[in-house]
């Protein structure tokens, strides 16, 4: 009975004696909440077009132009990561489901971001005429198409390359699909994917422009946010402006890293697959704070009580559904159902071909071509040049959590860097010194991109086990006995991932670097970016029509032919490994 008592007294809801960790962290969630109720509550004011209600350049406008532009972001991704769980899950899991998801993967991946801002704008608000609502799903859906497609792929690869004795290990326990799902998968992928993640957040802010000032022929949207005062400012030539908008840019990567990204890396790195203790793990003060926090720390404990139930629940498939697929695993099935898919896609592309044929003329498809090979071209060389130079800086940062720490800010920064803010500097440049647009304008569209790469060769490194680090010191590996025999094949899987998303993301990034504007300054680099920036300017829809599928075929075709293959080899070794 006194032991019972003594229970009782200990489990008792009681009141928590307050500190100052309680007070701050109180302080954190309040604010933020503030901030995000009047972000949410401005999306219901009128809309603002072009012309009747004109962006203000004044530096006092910048806090409430980040906020917008950051919760923009946000719901664009946490889309992006429902979108992820789903997507890439169901192509990881069902070979018939990624014979159709992957391909369809890497078609929208190489879309540019006009490209859907040229058919789905008019309709996203034309869903709210009046109000800013429907303008805003439109620029939330236009970052979602910048943000989601690296993390599917981080996601897909982590799933595919999980390695064997720990998928064995959860067999003999007998998990559950769905408790290996969460307790073993899940974890596994996280440290990438948060990587991809952080890669994501700034992907938005490098297409933040083009979202946030929608201008598809006749429609031009002007919606509040660092995008829109960063066009106006190019528009009026104000240098000042420009530079206003990058220092609020700046501070505004530095909080979100600080409240959000840092501590998830903090806690995430729990999750990196050894058998050995870490040498140095990732702090993060907000994180040290909340777990100092009584208040905190009796939240933590109920959501972890919470989520541990979903994780462990045993949601078994009943039996019927766990037979069924096995008669249809034969080879003949799986050749029917490639015929039924590529049929598919045949009978859309004759579709799409007859319904553009009344517009478009042999001549504009070998336009489209020319300009697409131009384009390929370009992207060759940028992606080479980024693999040379990140991969061995991206195993250095990796394999420092320290500098890792200090890096992060900084690349987080250079990757969200608009490269429409270089567009002064670069026409002055071009201008003033006679130079050739075809030359100069191309290596913008890597500025963006190159992080892919770094972020995901970081992730990689960081995630190599500190059992086999040590292993190769003992065997005294060193020089290029060290890079072949562990750099490159730990991180060689998310290189892949990283390497296709960059590529993506350049073909991407033509758009707004093959063809800039200061002002009433325009420069043309030639290409198939320019061909699509031209055409959406003038509202073309059958030519934006063509040069989007004329970028999704090359994207496609470079996927199938170089990408595709090097990510078999990774998961054929992760296998053997």
């Amino acid at each position: 009975m006194e032991h019972q008592g003594e229970m009782l007294r200990v489990y008792r809801w009681r009141p928590v004696a307050l500190s100052w960790r309680d007070l701050v962290a109180a302080a954190i969630v309040l604010s933020c909440l503030v901030l995000i109720g009047q972000g949410t509550r401005q999306m219901l004011a009128p809309l603002p077009v072009a012309g009747t209600a004109p962006i203000s350049l004044s530096p006092a406008e910048l806090p409430w132009c980040a906020l917008r532009s950051t919760l923009r972001m946000l719901a664009a991704l946490v889309a992006s990561l429902l979108f992820t769980f789903t997507y890439a899950t169901l192509a990881a899991k069902s070979r018939r489901a990624e014979m159709v998801l992957i391909p369809l993967l890497d078609v929208l991946q190489s879309v540019p971001i006009l490209g859907y801002l040229s058919f789905t704008a008019a309709f996203l608000v034309s869903l709210s005429p009046r109000r800013q609502l429907g303008a805003e799903a439109a620029a939330i859906f236009a970052i979602f198409t910048s943000q989601a497609w690296n993390m599917a792929f981080s996601l897909y690869q982590s799933l595919r390359t999980v390695p064997v004795e720990l998928n064995e290990a959860c067999r003999s326990f007998r998990l559950s699909a769905w408790q290996r799902f969460w307790r073993l998968e899940v974890p596994f992928a996280l440290p990438g994917l948060l990587w991809n993640t952080m890669m994501s957040m700034s992907g938005g802010w490098f297409f933040v422009v083009a979202s946030e000032a929608i201008t598809v022929g006749a429609l031009e949207i002007r919606l509040p946010g660092i995008g829109s005062y960063v066009a106006r400012a190019i528009e009026l030539r104000d240098l000042g402006a420009v530079a206003w908008a990058v220092v609020a840019m700046l501070l505004t990567i530095m909080a979100y890293d600080q409240l959000l990204f840092r501590p998830l890396v903090a806690w995430a790195d729990k999750f990196r697959v050894e058998t050995t203790a870490g040498q140095v793990a990732p702090r993060s003060a907000l994180l040290d704070l909340c777990r100092r926090s009584p208040l905190c720390a009796r939240a933590q404990r109920g959501l972890a009580r919470a989520v541990t139930r979903i994780a462990h629940a045993r949601l078994d498939l009943p039996k019927a559904w766990t037979r069924w697929p096995r008669p249809l695993s034969s080879r003949s099935t799986d050749v029917l159902w490639g015929l039924l898919v590529a049929s598919a896609a045949a009978i859309s592309l004759l579709f799409l071909g007859r319904s553009a044929a009344a517009s478009l003329a042999w001549s504009d498809v070998a336009t489209a071509l020319s300009s697409g090979w131009l384009t390929f071209s370009r992207v060759a060389v940028l992606i080479a040049l980024a693999t040379v130079i990140w991969v061995p800086l991206g195993v250095a940062i990796g394999l420092r959590p320290r500098l890792a720490e200090r890096v992060q800010p900084a690349a987080q920064f250079f990757a969200a860097f608009p490269v429409n803010l270089l567009f002064p500097a670069v026409v002055f440049a071009i201008v003033d010194f006679g130079l050739t647009p075809k030359f100069w304008l191309p290596p913008l569209m890597i500025l963006g991109t190159q992080w892919y790469i770094l972020f995901n060769v970081i992730a990689g490194a960081a995630a190599l086990p500190n059992d086999l680090r040590e292993a190769a010191g003992s065997c005294r590996l060193s020089g290029w006995r060290w890079w072949r025999r562990l750099a490159l094949p730990g991180i060689f899987p998310y290189y892949v991932t990283g390497a296709i998303t960059a590529s993506g993301g350049a073909w991407n990034a033509s758009i707004v670097s093959e063809a800039v504007s200061w002002g009433r300054t325009k420069l043309s680099a030639g290409g198939l970016g320019a061909y699509i920036a031209e055409r959406t300017a003038a509202g073309d829809f059958a030519h934006i029509a063509l040069g989007v599928a004329t970028m999704s075929a090359f994207v496609i075709a470079l996927n199938r032919l170089l990408w595709r293959p090097m990510y078999a080899f990774a998961e054929r070794r992760t296998r053997l490994d």
